[in-house]
């Protein structure tokens, strides 16, 4: 699934926009994050790490790296 839908998912799952999410990582950046830059990072795979992680924040989640368990 791509980055892009998987957060358009969990976002409607909180009742949340991108605009929100936008909104949300512009405060948490201390700087503008257009929707639209925003759309494109996400569409394009290309976003940060980090900026993931504030977009986890404002959808009230936290990424987790989970180990493989073999069968």
């Amino acid at each position: 699934m791509k980055t892009i839908n998987e957060v358009k998912m969990l976002a409607a799952k909180q009742g949340l926009t991108l605009t929100h999410i936008a909104k949300f990582l512009s405060e948490k950046l201390n700087k503008e994050i257009a929707l639209d830059n925003l759309s494109k990072k996400l569409r394009g795979d290309t976003i940060r790490y980090s900026d993931m992680k504030i977009i986890a924040q404002a959808l009230n989640m936290e990424l987790v790296f989970k180990e493989i368990q073999e069968k």
